[in-house]
């Protein structure tokens, strides 16, 4: 789970806190802000794989929120767990129908909140039992940030390793080089466009190696996929 990264969104401090550690216990890097504002910059900033998020925050409130990330392109699949001291049935309806992917009512224990997040992580397929994604015979590992194909392992650059980790954990959808470049490299560093395709172009050659260059597909006019489909 090491590289995987959850974005805490929670307005109290010692809760917030508390979070952080809980969390960066289980080996989760994480990214913790107070408001619905500073979440929306730190997604633009920083890829990140699952929201931690408080429904009562001040301001947009974190129900809000989820509702719009659900129903944006760039974030309807990404998982979220409200957070909150509402514990009636209608309330819990509520936040899922919202679009949550789970919810948990305050006050609960670490052991709760972090086999309700591997649950989430699993069910979303960001997760396996063992801590890899596998798609067909290209298995990528990253707690022990390795790469295989049938066992044999790849060498590739770290850029290169996140970058297959972004397109494993979302295959078979249309990227442009925009938005790798955002979630990859973040937003917070100017890179050129072309820059993707020159890490592109290396993961091809090596894939070649094993006969597997076209995982990544180029989509003229729109960007890349990555798909066992041609």
């Amino acid at each position: 789970m090491s590289n995987l990264n959850v974005l805490v969104v929670e307005d109290e401090d010692a809760i917030r806190e508390m979070l952080v550690m809980v969390l960066e216990q289980a080996s989760f890097k994480v990214l913790a802000v107070a408001s619905a504002e500073q979440a929306r910059e730190s997604l633009a900033d920083n890829m990140v794989d699952l929201i931690v998020l408080d429904w009562m925050l001040p301001g947009i409130s974190g129900a809000e929120l989820a509702r719009r990330l659900k129903s944006e392109p760039g974030y309807k699949d990404l998982p979220i767990i409200l957070l909150t001291a509402r514990g009636e049935e209608e309330d819990k309806i509520r936040g899922l129908e919202i679009g949550a992917d789970d919810y948990i009512t305050k006050p609960f224990s670490p052991r709760e909140l972090i086999a309700r997040i591997k649950a989430v992580m699993r069910r979303s397929g960001k997760l396996s039992e063992s801590g890899q994604l596998s798609i067909g015979d290209l298995t990528l590992d990253a707690e022990q940030h390795k790469l295989t194909i049938d066992g044999r392992s790849l060498e590739v650059s770290p850029t290169e390793f996140r970058l297959m980790q972004f397109f494993m954990t979302n295959p078979d959808k249309v990227y442009s080089r925009t938005h790798l470049l955002d979630q990859v490299w973040g937003r917070s560093v100017y890179i050129e466009e072309r820059t993707v395709d020159v890490h592109i172009r290396r993961l091809r050659k090596i894939l070649a190696e094993y006969g597997r260059e076209e995982l990544i597909q180029t989509v003229r006019g729109f960007g890349y996929r990555f798909s066992l489909v041609n």
